[in-house]
This record gives C-alpha cells, structure tokens and sequence, in this order.
C-alpha cells in the first residue's frame, strides 16, 4: 500500500499539484512592492507644533529679559514640526509627514 502525501493548507493530494519552472528572467518581485504608499497628513500634530511654535514665539518675545527658558522649550518643537511640514508639502527628498509623530494612533 503506497503512502499519498496531502497538502494540509489546501487539502489537495501531492499527486495532483502542478509545478512549472520560473523563467530565468523572473526574479520573484514584482515593481509594486517597491512602491511606497503616500502618506498620510497628521493635520493634527500639525496644528500642535503651530500652536506650540506661536506660543513659545510669545514666551519668546514678552519674556527675553526675564525667563527665556520656558519660550524656548516650547517654541523649539513647534519650530521643528513646521520645519518638517514645510518641506514635506513642498517635497523636498529626506521630508515627509511620517516624521513628525501622529497622535491618531
């Protein structure tokens, strides 16, 4: 009595699978996977980082005498997601919304 091997995923016995070889130009990729998917816009995060850029510029400004610390620590992030924004919208290469941190998630 001859053993029949079954593929467990499919339920198709071994006897009945057909095989064909790859032609020797196939490199088993195909473009789409390369592709990168446009991101999306964190208007979110977006919105923060100008509030907080606003605001620091105005610790900033009323402040530069007294306490400049507290302007600085808030306009710095805000300044670096506009910075971020900017670029990205504009599409420079090395920019892109995926760099400044959504809040969604």
């Amino acid at each position: 009595m001859m053993l029949s091997h079954t593929n467990l995923a499919t339920g198709i016995p071994s006897s009945k699978v057909k095989y064909s070889r790859l032609s020797s130009t196939d490199d088993g990729y195909i473009d789409l996977q390369f592709n990168k998917t446009p991101s999306k816009i964190p208007y979110k995060a977006i919105a923060l980082a100008t509030v907080l850029f606003l605001i620091g510029a105005f610790l900033i400004i009323i402040s530069s005498l007294l306490l400049p610390d507290p302007g600085i620590l808030v306009f710095l992030p805000g300044f670096n997601h506009l910075h971020i924004t900017c670029y990205a919208s504009k599409g420079y290469r090395g920019y892109s919304y995926d760099d400044i941190p959504d809040f969604d998630d």
